[in-house]
């Protein structure tokens, strides 16, 4: 049987108007799952085929490793017939997925209203920085911003006694691309059940309040409240890379067990049955500042390579701090075939990340790289 017949999306038909990050990480998804992802792009093309190294022009890597198995239509929406010809296609897809800010949307005639009179059945997903009736909702949101708006930012400050600072990659923008695709999985099941049509509205400003505040709403969780916010596990100076006597690891010293064991492998078992401190998790949550400052005095008293075999002797969770160049070596992706590297023109070699999903029905679409732009076009945009 013919491998792309067995996905769980395949015959589904996604029209693609997303660009940057956050939509093509959806839609990707949609891809390895089976769909057929056709992505609308300008003439000048999706920013980020100008994004990061790249071997042939307009294709970048960043672009390359979010656009992976969809073909590539060029259309100027800012023309009359390119829009008439989309809203010819419209009929023959099942989902429209857009990052387009909702009143350009409106203005192009490809609000859900619209797009709804041509095709009631489609599915129409519309991605944004901030949810509709809130006083941001027309503001363009960027990872940088949301970042520092839901308090990302603000709580390396906290945790280091430093400056605010960004995650060093796109965090919002694939959070919420993530959260995009199981929604639209969840809407196109609701269809096959029902037959109808939805909208499902996704912003990376509400998704990533929720994934921040998850951890850290803490007393405000409750009318009156029970205390401050912040989890303080997470908020300790000392929850961070310990530094040895020749560098850092990273050590999570967690429950119970893990915490009596690794007194006994470093001899001082009699510590840990002294110190109430250490023994419950109760206890522990109201001194982690105490306990993981401990810890962090304990390991520079040896170099990495040596508590690396005595806590992975102990069972106890640990790893070198590896940079990201360590990972194109790391064992276990090469184990498991993380990485599909293919030779191509001039001798130089592709890779790709090819391992993002592991089930019979959502492989990686080996083979089928990111589109060069406007390669479909002409296949796939309908005559006038």
């Amino acid at each position: 049987m013919n491998v792309h017949s067995t996905k769980a999306l395949a015959g589904i038909r996604v029209l693609d108007l997303t660009s940057v990050i956050m939509g093509p990480v959806c839609t990707q998804i949609l891809a390895d799952y089976g769909a057929q992802v056709v992505k609308v792009e300008p003439p000048e093309g999706d920013v980020m085929r100008h994004a990061g190294a790249k071997i042939a022009p307009q294709m970048g890597a960043m672009f390359l490793h979010a656009n992976e198995g969809k073909r590539s239509v060029v259309l100027d929406l800012k023309k009359e017939g390119d829009l008439v010809t989309l809203q010819k296609m419209l009929p023959s897809f099942d989902v429209l997925i857009h990052n387009v800010r909702p009143q350009a949307m409106r203005r192009l005639g490809l609000d859900e209203g619209s797009v709804r009179a041509l095709h009631p059945s489609i599915l129409y997903v519309e991605l944004t920085g901030y949810a509709q009736g809130g006083p941001y909702e027309q503001r363009a949101a960027f990872d940088d911003i949301i970042q520092a708006q839901v308090g990302l930012a603000d709580l390396f400050a906290r945790q280091s006694g430093g400056e605010p600072a960004y995650v060093p990659t796109l965090v919002a923008d694939r959070v919420t691309g993530l959260t995009a695709a199981h929604a639209t999985l969840a809407a196109l099941y609701r269809r096959r059940e029902t037959g109808e049509g939805e909208t499902v509205r996704i912003s990376m400003f509400e998704t990533m309040a929720a994934l921040v505040l998850g951890d850290h709403l803490g007393g405000a969780s409750f009318e009156p409240s029970q205390g401050p916010m912040g989890y303080s596990r997470l908020l300790t100076r000392h929850r961070r890379p310990y530094r040895t006597l020749d560098g850092h690891i990273a050590v999570v010293v967690y429950n119970d067990k893990h915490w009596r064991s690794f007194f006994e492998a470093i001899g001082q078992s009699d510590a840990f049955e002294a110190d109430l401190r250490f023994q419950t998790a109760a206890v522990r949550a109201e001194n982690y500042d105490f306990i993981y400052g401990r810890l962090a005095e304990i390991l520079v008293m040896r170099t990495t390579f040596e508590w690396l075999e005595l806590l992975e002797a102990a069972d106890i969770p640990c790893s070198p701090v590896n940079k990201v160049e360590d990972l194109l070596g790391d064992p276990q992706l090469r184990a498991t075939g993380f990485f599909d590297e293919r030779d191509v023109r001039d001798g130089r070699r592709v890779r790709r990340i090819a391992s993002r999903f592991r089930s019979p029905t959502a492989q990686c679409s080996r083979g089928i790289p990111a589109p060069v732009l406007g390669q479909d076009t002409a296949d796939l945009v309908p005559r006038l």
